[in-house]
């Protein structure tokens, strides 16, 4: 299996829509009961094309040519916090036929890449913390965790 990384261009953003859209539907409509799911559909397109014009990173994943997931990489500055360049890993996907081969890692390892392309402090990425495969995931690529939200409902 050939894993390729390639960053999403104004034909592929179809294509990037589709596996958030795909995102929101596993992960976030299983954790979050008033999560969006029809969301990408109706503003994927408007808003990935934004995120990818203003310099931020959008990547799909291909196994063989096939579509197995994206990475949507942000980068982030804060008033509060002088001097930290931020590159926020907004979004996340790998299928689940092609996790446990490589494809997670390598979307990671470009989005470190860009990251210090950019001149990043520190990489963040958040996660429900419900999802036990995720959380090991990042921190099996050097995430710890930083901040704890607690909600009431």
């Amino acid at each position: 299996m050939a894993t390729t990384i390639v960053e999403t261009t104004e034909h592929l953003i179809p294509e990037l829509v589709a596996s958030v859209g795909a995102l929101f539907a596993e992960d976030g409509a299983r954790h979050d009961p008033r999560m969006d799911a029809d969301w990408p559909r109706r503003h994927g397109a408007e808003y990935y094309t934004q995120v990818r014009d203003q310099g931020d990173l959008c990547l799909l994943a291909r196994v063989d040519g096939i579509p197995a997931g994206h990475l949507v990489g942000r980068l982030r500055s804060s008033d509060i916090r002088p001097g930290a360049r931020i590159a926020a890993l907004e979004s996340m996907q790998v299928f689940e036929r092609f996790r446990r081969a490589g494809v997670g890692s390598a979307l990671v390892t470009e989005f470190t890449a860009w990251a210090g392309r950019t001149n990043a402090t520190e990489f963040r990425v958040t996660a429900f913390s419900a999802n036990e495969r995720a959380i090991a995931f990042y921190r099996s690529h050097g995430f710890e965790p930083f901040e704890l939200t607690l909600r009431r409902v």
